[in-house]
């Protein structure tokens, strides 16, 4: 019995219906054609992976299989690796094509890729990859990314049309595990609701009201959770395309009253981007230091800070709180993640890598071509950019005076007064007894010595960015990572 011919439609992190070239490339090929989403074992065991990000995605597949409903169309997911779901459809039918948007993914992923690769090649499959948000495939230097990117985000928006389908959904065997499916259709409250119509739902929120302060409240870590786009979740995982987010903020009305706002926001965007464009180009930033000088750098690994930081529970009020808040809600601002990594390795002097797939298993919106350059950028270790050490107390007392964010995180210090909330380890006996608290019982005393920690930390950081390996290998970087023409750092 000859094979039905079809095309598949590979879904990954572009869970949405529009401005989506898979899906219009489906639709002009003129086949009938199947659109899949991988629960991929291998990946959800992997230490980045947690069961929001799970969440997320899997309601966000519920969103977009309502859109698609009216066409007789949905995402059939399959619990399984790749490869075996691959050939189980190409037993099944006659596969001719597979569209999908290109992954700047993890090391794991880019694995798998080639290995799927291999067996399109083999069963001459044409696997045609889109680009995804303007970043580019196999570049050797940044010369001229810019001025392609921004020429990408201008160029018309995909307007997706689908037909209806005259497919009956077929059964497989490569179900989600029970135990896990009930995990996933739960969806915690304190997270951002997933799906496209969400994502929207918050730009245009962004764009009416709440960005109008964005500027002033960007780095506090109570405002900034009203006044940020709040975007990251719906652009790493694809319910909303960055020419979407860009086009709409840069042609709103409101642009003209609110032009640094939304400029600055327009700014972000690209910078989202810049980072992707890094990991594409240099995936070992997951796990190696990318400027390979900092390697020589030695670090004495200690459980119990790492437990301290993972938990919040290290004594320094706005640490502590903003390791609360994200393991709750999924998100904090973008200094207070700064903060939390330059913590970790100036103050703590632990290796960077000790906390990257804790955070990224924290963070809702984890995109990994923006987690691990922004990770080491803030631990220091590019040699290329600035080391910043960011003082907690100093930042607890600029962007938090009054201390709402810390005693919102912390019950413990709900009746410290403000005077004493950013060094509440500073009060008497006697006007801790006064807030019902003992600090080094209730509250932990500072795990580290602030001053002493980071006066070592200068030291050591700043004084091995003059090894030659250092400086050898920031002339690579540069070359490779950096406009050189328009001094492009970040």
């Amino acid at each position: 019995m000859k094979k039905q011919a079809i095309n598949i439609v590979w879904l990954k992190r572009d869970l949405r219906s529009q401005d989506h070239e898979p899906l219009l490339k489906a639709e002009q090929a003129g086949i009938s054609y199947r659109i899949i989403y991988l629960l991929e074992p291998s990946l959800l065991e992997y230490p980045d992976t947690s069961l929001r990000h799970l969440q997320f995605i899997y309601h966000s597949i519920l969103a977009l299989n309502k859109t698609l409903a009216p066409f007789n169309r949905s995402v059939d997911v399959y619990y399984g690796e790749a490869v075996a779901v691959f050939k189980f459809l190409k037993e099944s039918f006659d596969i001719k094509s597979v569209f999908s948007y290109r992954e700047s993914g993890t090391q794991i992923t880019w694995k798998r890729d080639k290995e799927i690769n291999s067996f399109c090649k083999e069963h001459q499959i044409y696997w045609q990859e889109s680009q995804r948000d303007g970043i580019l495939r196999g570049i050797k230097n940044r010369n001229t990314w810019n001025q392609k990117w921004h020429e990408t985000m201008h160029t018309p928006l995909i307007e997706n049309k689908y037909s209806v389908s005259e497919e009956k959904k077929r059964e497989h065997h490569f179900l989600i595990p029970e135990k896990l499916e009930t995990q996933l259709k739960e969806y915690p409250k304190p997270y951002q609701p997933a799906g496209e119509q969400n994502a929207w739902r918050y730009l245009k929120s962004f764009t009416t009201r709440r960005g109008f302060n964005y500027q002033n409240h960007i780095s506090k870590p109570s405002e900034s959770r009203i006044s940020c786009s709040r975007l990251s979740p719906y652009l790493a995982w694809g319910n909303m395309s960055i020419k979407q987010a860009f086009q709409f903020i840069g042609t709103h009305p409101n642009g003209t009253k609110n032009s640094r706002a939304f400029s600055a926001m327009l700014t972000r965007l690209h910078w989202h981007c810049h980072f992707i464009q890094k990991f594409e180009v240099e995936c070992s930033y997951e796990t190696e230091c990318i400027n390979k000088g900092y390697e020589r750098l030695s670090h004495n690994k200690n459980e119990d800070f790492l437990k301290a930081w993972k938990t919040g529970t290290t004594g320094y009020p706005l640490i502590d709180a903003c390791m609360r808040a994200v393991e709750h809600t999924g998100w904090i601002n973008f200094r207070m993640r700064a903060m939390l990594v330059s913590f970790l390795a100036f103050n703590m002097d632990q290796d960077w890598r000790e906390g990257t797939y804790h955070l990224a298993r924290q963070f809702l919106d984890y995109e990994p071509g923006i987690h691990y350059p922004q990770f080491q950028m803030q631990a220091g270790t590019t040699g290329v950019n600035t080391v910043r050490l960011y003082n907690p107390v100093k930042n607890s007392q600029e962007h938090d005076p009054d201390g709402i964010f810390i005693k919102k995180w912390i019950p413990e210090l709900a009746n410290v007064p403000i005077a004493n909330i950013h060094e509440p380890w500073k009060m008497t006996v006697l006007e801790q007894s006064f807030c019902g608290v003992k600090i080094g019982e209730d509250y932990p005393l500072p795990i580290v010595d602030l001053q002493e920690s980071a006066r070592i930390a200068r030291d050591k950081i700043w004084g091995h960015r003059k090894h030659p390996a250092v400086q050898n290998e920031k002339k690579r970087i540069l070359n490779t990572h950096v406009n050189r023409s328009q001094n492009d750092l970040h």
